[in-house]
């Protein structure tokens, strides 16, 4: 199965300035809708309490500080699922991701909710493609898959 991190980041890697921001200045929400719809979508409960639209033809799986990646992932009969954050839940599925979609923006917080919250992560990734966002100038996904 396929475990894809797909994120929104500013420029200096963060994800949301707080816990509680509903995230507002993401330019990839179609882009996202299109990738996941159908699919699984894993994030935290403070991920899950700031969503600004409900993630109708997903399954929501919402983990807990003590829930095993590992169980969770064991029980998803789907093709590919895919990590939606926040940063701790990102950090704490790392070793099961198989892919990373990412949307950079265009946006500097120098503060906040990084894409991972462990400092010690060190992926090496391959470039698989960009998507452009349309309507979006300069704001493209870039796609990579993890390498073992």
């Amino acid at each position: 199965m396929k475990v894809i991190l797909i994120a929104a980041t500013t420029l200096d890697g963060f994800i949301a300035r707080t816990s509680e921001e509903v995230i507002t200045w993401s330019k990839d929400l179609k882009l996202f809708k299109k990738q996941t719809m159908g699919f699984p979508v894993i994030m935290g409960s403070n991920t899950a309490k700031t969503l600004a639209v409900e993630l109708a033809g997903r399954e929501k799986i919402i983990v807990h500080r003590h829930d095993e990646p590992q169980a969770i992932l064991r029980k998803i009969q789907a093709k590919k699922c895919f990590v939606i954050g926040g940063g701790k839940i990102n950090s704490k599925f790392t070793p099961y991701l198989t892919h990373l979609y990412l949307t950079p923006h265009p946006i500097i917080f120098g503060y906040g909710i990084r894409l991972f919250s462990d400092e010690k992560i060190n992926l090496r990734l391959k470039f698989i493609r960009k998507i452009k966002i349309p309507k979006a100038q300069g704001i493209y996904q870039f796609q990579y898959k993890i390498l073992i």
